[in-house]
């Protein structure tokens, strides 16, 4: 089953960062995409764009609204992604549990509906 590991977190946070813990991060999300391809679970993932490069649309009485950055304020922002193909929910876990990401922010695990 397929499931998205969402990465949420705060970006003030990690624009501040040193050039060294910037650089340790990388290092930290290269070694968890690395275990993931070995497992043979990964199906795919990005890194996003800070929100402020967001836009959101929604259609209000037929209109279409733009709204440029993010749409709510929120202390944590999604940061990005990975897609995984693993036996079950607790398989899901335990791999959003190892991601750098689950250390200094919110994971969230969500089960993709096959269309």
């Amino acid at each position: 089953m397929q499931y998205l590991l969402l990465i949420y977190a705060d970006e003030s946070a990690m624009q501040s960062m040193s050039a060294s813990q910037a650089t340790e991060s990388s290092a930290a999300y290269g070694a968890y995409t690395q275990a993931l391809q070995k497992a043979g679970v990964l199906v795919g993932g990005e890194r996003l764009r800070p929100s402020a490069m967001a836009t959101s649309v929604r259609l209000v009485s037929g209109k279409t609204e733009v709204l440029n950055g993010p749409y709510a304020e929120t202390k944590e922002q999604l940061g990005g992604y990975y897609m995984i193909d693993v036996p079950d929910l607790d398989a899901a876990l335990s791999w959003a549990a190892r991601c750098p990401g689950a250390s200094h922010g919110t994971m969230e695990v969500r089960p993709v509906w096959a269309m």
